[in-house]
């Protein structure tokens, strides 16, 4: 440990620590703009500059790594002054108009830095040159008048996410920010995760669903957890007047520190569709608002009659974006009371978590921020579970190795040292052939059974036999082959399971994990949430005799449903979600649901009451 003084107050921080991050420690703040916590220190805007006692000159505290007994001050009379200085210049090279702003509500920092240093004009006229704005994103706009050229967005897209998108053109004054190679935003190899936005310090980069829409201290603040898919991202709901505004990565959140991507950040705020807002009961063959009372009555007339028919009676399917607790009391109400055979959720069939002979080697998403070696197997991290796939990318110019093996299109392949393309379903004879050539062993049969040439498997297999510390990414149908557990215990490789929606592992814990076939069966029974039903669930329940649904929105499953129970959405509901690592994580109400909306928990326990049964199972007995 370290200790020093700053501004006479005595600290020990851990040696490599700069002198900015062991103030923020103890609780002194020190003005920044181009710094991040989440991001290589930079030293560029200068507007961090404290005194340290025997420099000859003011320092940098985001770069400058603390000493033993050093002494630093952060407020005389010459740090404000090259303070007001730095704000100075900066104003006077765009057009930045903070003492007129009407919506900044202590989200601009810039505005911030200088209502501090008691700023009030402009000590030099800005030049008034007008710079171009983009605005070809469909989610965000880039307006260079307002960019201080931090390059706080460029390092993120590169640092945080891997995406390499973002950079700068021209110098000096004439500097600005670009996307790829000068094409608009909206054309570019732009991923949509929003990282640059949030890391902006000013209004350069905005989002299109927020902007203008009030000032930032009168809104609220939520923590919770995406329902995006099952990585289990922290996020942060940004509210008011009830209505959702944006959200934000959590940077404090253990999972994804910060990163979400566009399924988590902007597509949320898209329009849902036409919401449900009180019960329906089909009547005449129409459907009809109906009281809580009239439409329970109705689905346990229906139901209470089919309550031990050897599992025959209901088939099932619950939506893994519902909480543990609803998933819990789905599978209590409908297999331990009701008896039925045929539980399942929307993604099934539902596979269970990764088993392996030696549980040391279940890994997780961490393990993947200091892999030497990633081998990504039947996953397609760029479309699906994406932050999982920024923490590949990331790491790839720090050297990094990465292996790809889908039969099917991936992008991630392109990054690859060895991108593998087998037969449809022989992903595990790739595996196997790599394990074998570890040993020595020849790979010709393993070359025949998946399409892949031997010495792109011997040469794949060298790169993981040479590395430190390997990390395997499986999909959904890798997760249980034994060729996985085998590659493990050879070369002591960690095994990162990734499938499934936001509680998909919660459903298996709880036996929802079946196959939906309701054809015989005399009821459906369809959980779904704020879930947007697919046309493959249409056609099944097509012909059903009776169909119950839970939904928060309208759709052709619930036009075709005899009783209709409007829950609550995702931002509305209170709950638990269990990621792929099996993190049991919180999620927070954010919305308040409208009068006449129950949580899906509230409708199966009145509704089991209605038939004389208690809901009493503890949805954390599987965890």
């Amino acid at each position: 440990m370290v200790n020093l003084k700053i501004d006479g107050q005595e600290i020990s921080v851990p040696e490599g620590t700069t002198v900015m991050r062991a103030a923020e420690a103890a609780g002194i703040a020190i003005p920044k703009l181009c710094d991040h916590k989440e991001l290589t220190p930079y030293g560029g805007c200068r507007l961090c500059l404290v005194e340290v006692e025997g420099a000859r000159t003011l320092q940098p505290s985001c770069t400058l790594p603390v000493s033993d007994k050093m002494v630093v001050w952060t407020n005389t009379p010459q740090v404000r002054e090259a303070r007001k200085f730095v704000l100075t210049l900066i104003f006077s090279e765009r057009n930045h108009f903070c003492m007129y702003c009407p919506v900044s509500g202590g989200d601009c920092e810039l505005q911030n830095s200088a209502y501090a240093e008691g700023m009030t004009h402009w000590p030099l006229q800005p030049n008034w040159q007008p710079y171009p704005v983009d605005a070809s994103h469909k989610d965000f706009m880039l307006d260079n008048n307002r960019c201080i050229l931090c390059r706080r967005c460029i390092r993120a897209c590169g640092e945080l996410v891997g995406n390499f998108t973002l950079g700068v053109e021209e110098r000096g004054a004439r500097t600005m920010v670009i996307a790829d190679l000068g094409v608009p935003l909206g054309e570019s190899t732009c991923i949509s995760c929003g990282t640059c936005i949030q890391v902006c310090p000013t209004g350069a980069l905005i989002d299109r669903a927020s902007a203008y829409r009030g000032r930032e201290k009168d809104s609220q603040k939520v923590k919770s957890v995406c329902a995006g898919c099952s990585v289990g991202c922290g996020i942060v709901m940004v509210t008011r007047d009830n209505n959702l505004l944006r959200i934000e990565g959590d940077w404090d959140a253990p999972v994804n520190a910060g990163l979400l991507c566009e399924v988590g950040r902007f597509r949320p705020l898209d329009d849902p569709g036409e919401r449900i807002l009180t019960p329906l009961v089909k009547k005449d063959g129409a459907l009809k608002a109906a009281t809580w009372e009239e439409a329970i009555a109705v689905a346990a007339s229906k139901l209470q009659p089919l309550a031990g028919k050897n599992g025959a009676g209901v088939s099932v399917v619950a939506s893994p974006r519902l909480t543990a607790e609803a998933l819990c009391a789905v599978s209590e109400l409908f297999g331990a009371k009701l008896g039925s055979a045929q539980l399942a959720t929307i993604d099934e069939p539902t596979p269970a978590p990764l088993r392996s002979t030696r549980p040391e080697f279940v890994g997780t998403l961490a393990d993947l921020k200091d892999a030497d070696c990633v081998v990504v197997v039947g996953a397609d991290l760029v479309a699906d579970h994406q932050v999982a796939g920024f923490l590949v990318k990331r790491s790839l110019p720090k050297g990094t190795r990465l292996i790809v093996v889908d039969a099917g299109e991936n992008k991630l392949k392109l990054l690859a040292d060895y991108a593998m393309t087998p037969k449809e379903g022989a992903e595990r004879a790739v595996v196997a052939g790599i394990l074998a050539a570890i040993k020595g062993q020849t790979g010709d049969a393993f070359s025949r059974d998946s399409g892949v040439a031997a010495d792109v498997i011997a040469g794949a297999a060298s790169i993981v036999s040479a590395a430190k510390k390997v990390v395997v990414v499986a999909g959904p149908l890798m997760h249980l082959s034994g060729a996985l557990s085998e590659l493990a215990d050879a070369t002591g490789a960690k095994i990162v399971s990734i499938y499934g929606k936001a509680n998909t592992r919660a459903a298996a814990a709880y036996k929802l994990d079946g196959v939906f076939e309701p054809k015989g069966k005399q009821a459906v029974f369809l959980s779904l949430g704020d879930d947007k039903p697919d046309q493959k669930l249409v056609q099944h329940i097509q012909g059903a005799p009776f169909v119950i649904v839970q939904a928060a929105y309208a759709s052709q499953v619930t036009a075709a449903a005899d009783v209709v129970f409007p829950v609550e959405t995702w931002a509305e509901q209170e709950g638990h979600f269990v990621n792929v690592e099996g993190k049991v994580q919180q999620a927070r109400r954010g919305l308040t649901p409208p009068d006449e909306v129950w949580s899906s928990v509230k409708v199966l326990q009145t509704l089991a009451q209605q038939m004389g049964y208690e809901l009493t199972a503890d949805w954390q007995e599987e965890f």
